[in-house]
């Protein structure tokens, strides 16, 4: 592996000038600052680690703009997961390696260089088992072996439709399993990803909706890796909940579930204060997606209170609509300023745009037991109009307000180059079979 010296590198404790980083089996090894190039050091102007994401369905990218149509009456989260129900039928392995190569090329080329593939598209489309339990999961490790993202693996639990164990419906029959099929399922698919480097297996029990009380008690003890759910994403869901238990959801998922740490609530948009409060006191992650939250209307969360109290968020791409690292950032801290009517409510006396990354990173590292040495980093063009003449924070500041991804032109995974020119190395081949699988999903 190379050794690499940049001008402005990115570090754990801040920037640093003149540095060298040397790389081993994928791993940085040394963080030499205020160095001298050596003669076979392979030099850049700006480097800093890539951001992981969080939280991604991928099946979805294929569906992206196909649900944008107005319907006579409302419009909300519930008729676009129809059509997401629809879009699902015919979603072979084959095709789910396509449609999550492609995505996760657009991952790596906008930043991200590891991914939470929170992943419930398990069963075949008449919802019979596959004879391999992990068929799908053994598509997504595929695509990101291809790629090269890394990956954490998070299989969905999900056995019922509504709160108080409601039937699942026919649209959800390639998602759902009972607790023995997902003992089977989760060590399936834990082999599926062994063969990947550094990459990890948690679990999702995917909502309060979506699983019983004895379910959620017993999942969390099923792996020990991270935990991921979703949480309070929508109105009706807090309705609901409230009319199944008394409780809302966030508040009734902290008193009856021993959150901590190795949690994920991912969106947990509509919460109290006191809520709030409470959750972030755990050291739970708040995983957000403003791009896919902003998409389906499902709320603004409450970002400066959840900071106040401590609490710590990564970003994720969730529904694929749209697959940028800085969209999101950049969208999560402007639904403050929209709510607030002020400009940079997350940095009071500081620079916006590295409250943003650096929370991000280190929030998202948490939530995917992402290895703290591994080389992934993004590099920066200097001859990007919007970086022209900054340093330090002011260069994370023009990247997440002013530049955006076209300011990325390249992106090394495990000290591997994956993008170069602000392209995958492998798009040309990934994006033909992506257009195949699509042509025939959609004829």
């Amino acid at each position: 592996m190379p050794t690499f010296f940049f001008d402005q590198w990115l570090g754990d404790a801040g920037w640093l000038a003149a540095t060298r980083v040397a790389v081993s089996d994928g791993r940085v090894t040394a963080v030499e600052p205020h160095a001298s190039p050596g003669p076979t050091d392979e030099r850049h102007a700006i480097g800093l680690p890539g951001l992981p994401n969080l939280h991604s369905h991928a099946f979805q990218r294929g569906m992206a703009g196909l649900a944008e149509r107005g319907s006579i009456g409302e419009d909300s989260f519930w008729t676009w997961r129809d059509a997401m129900y629809r879009f699902v039928d015919r979603i072979t392995p084959d095709d789910l390696h396509a449609i999550a190569a492609m995505a996760q090329v657009e991952m790596l080329e906008g930043g991200f260089t590891r991914v939470g593939e929170f992943h419930y598209l398990h069963h075949a489309p008449d919802g019979q088992r596959y004879d391999d339990p992990a068929a799908m999961a053994a598509a997504l490790a595929a695509a990101a072996g291809e790629t090269g993202i890394g990956l954490t693996l998070l299989p969905v639990f999900y056995a019922q439709s509504g709160f108080g164990g409601a039937a699942p419906s026919a649209g959800q029959r390639r998602f759902v399993t009972d607790r023995n099929g997902f003992a089977r399922l989760l060590d399936a698919s834990a082999s599926a990803v062994a063969g990947l480097p550094d990459a990890v297996a948690g679990i999702a029990p995917h909502s309060l909706r979506a699983v019983s009380p004895d379910d959620l008690a017993a999942l969390p003890g099923m792996t020990a890796g991270p935990v991921h759910i979703h949480i309070a994403e929508q109105v009706k869901e807090v309705d609901d909940c409230v009319a199944w238990s008394g409780a809302r959801p966030v508040e009734w998922l902290l008193d009856h579930a021993a959150v901590d740490p190795r949690w994920c609530l991912v969106h947990a948009t509509h919460m109290t204060p006191a809520e709030t409060d409470r959750a972030a006191r755990t050291g739970a992650v708040a995983g957000l997606c403003p791009i896919t939250e902003a998409n389906l209307g499902d709320g603004i969360f409450p970002a400066i209170e959840w900071l106040a109290a401590g609490g710590r968020f990564g970003v994720g791409s969730d529904s694929n609509v749209l697959i940028d690292a800085t969209e999101e950032l950049r969208l999560l801290d402007y639904g403050q300023r929209l709510t607030r009517r002020v400009r940079n409510p997350l940095a009071p006396g500081g620079s916006s745009g590295a409250r943003l990354y650096r929370s991000a990173l280190a929030g998202g590292a948490q939530a995917l037991s992402a290895p703290g040495d591994a080389a992934d980093f993004i590099t920066l063009d200097p001859h990007h109009p919007a970086l022209v003449g900054r340093s330090g924070d002011a260069l994370l500041d023009a990247l997440v307000f002013a530049a955006g991804r076209s300011a990325i032109d390249g992106v090394w995974r495990r000290g591997r180059q994956v993008v170069a020119g602000g392209r995958h190395i492998a798009r040309e081949a990934i994006a033909a079979r992506y257009r195949h699988a699509l042509e025939r999903l959609l004829a």
